[in-house]
């Protein structure tokens, strides 16, 4: 792939794997990054953030946290360990800081063709026939506006306390582990919860007003100095918002009655040249995060074929019936949680790899699998 033009947007946690593993396969991908550091999301988490994963399950497999971290890594030691990381593979030379892609359009093949092929990129192969390439338009911290051609683009409770607090959700234990709406609560909380240092309030909706926020239901503000939003983003709009053009604007994500339709949560079975990493969540996005870097590059590199359209977008569609049986509302949030050992399997046999990544019958049947088992999946 050492001629091959890879684009990568964003560098996250996703972006990180995905170029480290594209450079071990001999390619030079450029990481278009918008702010002036690493880390994605944790770039901008306050100081106090924690991880909600024991370090050894939130790891690349082949990168493991140094001693002195704690068992649930914060803010700053996080981002050391992703600097770490980026460094310790040469992926920190291959960032563009302060690059901000404002949009994209395939070009060299019309989009009726597209719409037309029977083969994921006209061929089944990663960069296709080499007549449709992807140009980007990405602006420096200048604002000056540059026009990149290239060939790829990757990136991007249940207890008596809360019932006491309110706090019981409508779901059952089982779709939220389904549709990854399981977290866990920080230090003290229930003990800050009893002393009334936090306070809960349970609204739908609010507005500000002078003296505050006033909450749905409350005849009086809550008298505020400064507001935090807590309230996610939308993945689904970032992605889509990518496209310049309106075909693709008008699949990308499907409508809000279907999943995100990516096959293997990595590929739009019709939008060539493409895939989509760290969009589908699991109970730890890094190690799920490598492995389809993993998987992602090999396919980029000739070790495998994807199958037909057609094959692809039944698999998705007996994925979004998974979803919506076991998730009920929360079918669009693309959680691999409860199958997320069954996921793995799909991505080794893909690359030609044993899924059985255990010593031994009972090792299998009874030890809990983590990034370590991963470490040396080296694909056929």
């Amino acid at each position: 792939m050492e001629k091959k033009r890879v684009a990568i947007v964003g560098a996250g946690l996703s972006g990180l794997a995905a170029c480290k593993h594209l450079l071990e396969r001999g390619c030079r991908p450029v990481v278009f990054e918008a702010d002036t550091v690493l880390g994605g999301v944790w770039a901008h988490t306050p100081a106090c953030t924690k991880l909600q994963t024991p370090r050894p399950l939130y790891q690349y497999s082949d990168f493991p946290w140094p001693d002195s971290a704690t068992e649930f890594p914060d803010h700053r030691q996080v981002m050391d360990y992703l600097g770490a990381y980026a460094r310790h593979f040469g992926v920190l030379d291959c960032i563009r800081f302060g690059h901000r892609v404002l949009g994209m359009e395939y070009v060299g093949v019309d989009e009726e063709a597209v719409a037309a092929w029977e083969e994921w990129s006209g061929t089944g192969g990663a960069f296709g026939s080499g007549d449709g390439e992807w140009r980007l338009e990405v602006a420096n911290a200048d604002g000056d506006v540059q026009r990149w051609i290239f060939t790829k683009f990757a990136e991007s409770y249940y207890s008596i306390p809360l019932k006491k607090y309110g706090m019981v959700p409508d779901h059952s234990i089982f779709e939220a582990l389904v549709a990854c709406l399981v977290a866990i609560a920080p230090k003290d909380h229930y003990k800050r919860l009893d002393e009334g240092s936090i306070v809960l309030k349970l609204s739908k909706t609010f507005t500000f007003c002078k003296e505050g926020v006033l909450l749905e239901g409350e005849s009086s503000p809550i008298r505020s100095d400064i507001v935090i939003y807590g309230t996610g983003y939308r993945g689904d709009e970032k992605i889509n918002n990518m496209f310049k053009s309106e075909y693709f604007r008008s699949i990308a994500v499907g409508s809000t009655s279907t999943t995100l339709p990516l096959y293997r949560e990595v590929i739009h079975p019709k939008i060539p040249q493409l895939a989509v990493l760290g969009y589908s969540e699991s109970l730890s996005n890094l190690y799920t995060t490598e492995i389809r870097a993993k998987w992602i590059t090999h396919f980029m590199d000739g070790g495998f074929r994807l199958p037909c359209i057609k094959a692809m977008q039944k698999d998705v569609l007996e994925w979004e019936k998974y979803m919506k049986r076991y998730s009920r509302g929360y079918f669009r949030r693309s959680c691999i949680s409860v199958l997320n050992i069954w996921y793995n399997d799909q991505l080794c046999k893909d690359m030609g790899c044993n899924p059985r990544r255990k010593n031994g019958f009972f090792a299998e049947l009874f030890e809990v699998y983590g990034p370590g088992d991963y470490a040396n999946l080296h694909p056929k």
